[in-house]
């Protein structure tokens, strides 16, 4: 059996990774890379083995990083099944045709802008691309055995982290192989605990915050302060967020200080076509979350929902004060790139950075005290107030990451540490050795092992 890491190796986006087994290939995730240009442009790589010859694809949830290059895995040949939960479908559907049509949007503007290096700038994949994606999809259920093969079979179970979000357990060759996914956090808002695993000959985990812990901040005594400290300046708060679980978390948060009469009466507004379409998937897929329908109704009510964008444009010149929730969450496209044009240079603004931002992206470059961020093409000072609150990410930290290893009953043959920055994944890589003793290698891009 050999595993090659072709993406989500040494850095936290991209995810690939490839098991072949017996004349069987099978891809873990199918993620698009994301900030720094390097990463970027191993987007337009070809794969080192053919599409057409990958049998299914195994989706962990459906986020950008994990599943946003189905649409060109697709379009070069592939033709197999894509797994994955209902709610993963749902919300891989809603995020592969808006990555599409930025994708298209940011290549005509460029275009007519006349800024890209490229005599002619296409988009990674088109809409129509994006759609081609969608009948391969199969619908599986959590704890439920499925036959890939005569001898090769998977099952999924909750990783928290978002709604559908799951782990692969993956049993071939006598063998049992965990992909982590994305694990969530034990004491997330909205959705329920990580299922940890208990038998694993081979565990690939995830290590984003391998060298980090979450603070042990109220968080929403945070957000009480940043909102009223700014509103008293008359500024405009702006939250950058991804569109799946965060902007519904601080939906969630910014109702709960509403309710409780602790953050004033403006405008609360969602900026982000997909996050208003992603509440429809948590209404329809309750048992993923632990919001009461009541609740849900009652949050919802609070927020003006913005789908057209001449709505926005009308939002971003009246000056008044407001709470904005606008994706994408590290600034790399979307709405929130228009308010922060208009907004970035005026020092009564709060930017609120609510999650990971992977290196290169807007929003690390910003929590890293840039004086400058380039927008389309042209460069804006930052004046704003630029703060972040920790507490809110949709990650495990690195206790969490230990934690969730503590149920294994047998000692694995290895731990690969995936999906991480290389210091992330090599500080995790010394406390898993401490405390368990495991044999747990860094996995490289582009690495092949055999099991």
């Amino acid at each position: 059996m050999k595993i090659r890491f072709i993406g989500g190796a040494g850095t936290v986006t991209g995810s690939k990774t490839l098991i072949e087994s017996n004349g069987v290939r099978i891809l873990i995730d199918c993620g698009q890379f994301q900030g720094i240009k390097p990463l970027r442009e191993l987007n337009w790589e070809p794969l080192p083995i053919l599409p057409s010859s990958i049998d299914f694809v195994l989706l962990t949830h459906g986020h950008l990083d994990h599943c946003g290059w189905l649409p060109r895995l697709v379009n070069q040949g592939f033709n197999g099944k894509i797994y994955c939960t209902s709610p993963t479908k749902d919300i891989a559907k809603l995020i592969l045709l808006d990555s599409a049509k930025i994708q298209e949007e940011d290549a005509n503007q460029a275009n007519k802008g006349k800024y890209s290096k490229h005599e002619v700038a296409e988009p990674l994949y088109t809409v129509e691309q994006a759609e081609q994606v969608f009948p391969l999809f199969r619908i599986i259920k959590t704890n439920e055995i499925i036959n890939l093969d005569a001898e090769i079979s998977a099952v999924y179970t909750n990783a928290g982290h978002i709604v559908g979000a799951c782990s692969i357990e993956l049993k071939l060759e006598n063998k049992t192989l965990v992909f982590s996914g994305d694990i969530g956090r034990d004491d997330d808002v909205l959705v329920f605990p990580p299922v940890k695993p208990t038998k694993a000959d081979y565990v690939f985990l995830e290590s984003t915050y391998g060298n980090r812990l979450h603070p042990e901040t109220d968080t929403k005594a945070e957000l009480e302060m940043y909102i009223n400290n700014t509103v008293q300046k008359g500024g405009t708060i702006i939250i950058p967020s991804f569109a799946v679980e965060r902007a519904q978390t601080i939906m969630y948060l910014l109702w709960q200080l509403k309710e409780e009469d602790r953050i004033p009466n403006i405008p609360y507004i969602i900026d982000t076509p997909m996050g208003i379409k992603v509440l429809d998937i948590f209404e329809n897929n309750r048992n993923w979350h632990k919001l009461s329908e009541e609740q849900f109704v009652a949050m919802c009510k609070m927020f003006t929902m913005i789908t057209d964008y001449q709505e926005t444009i009308d939002t971003i010149y009246n000056k008044s004060p407001k709470v904005v929730i606008a994706a994408s969450g590290m600034i790399t496209g979307g709405r929130v790139l228009s308010y922060l044009e208009e907004y970035i240079g005026l020092p009564e603004t709060t930017v609120i950075i609510i999650g990971y931002q992977a290196e290169g992206t807007r929003g690390r470059k910003l929590l890293e005290g840039a004086t400058e961020i380039k927008i389309h093409g042209k460069y804006y000072g930052v004046k704003a107030n630029i703060l972040e609150i920790q507490g809110l990410s949709a990650h495990a930290d690195q206790k969490g990451l230990l934690d969730w290893l503590s149920e294994l009953k047998t000692k694995p043959t290895k731990v690969f540490l995936v999906h991480g920055e290389n210091q992330a994944s090599d500080e995790l890589r010394i406390k898993i050795q401490e405390r368990y003793g495991f044999d747990c290698p860094v996995a490289m891009l582009g690495q092949e092992v055999e099991l």
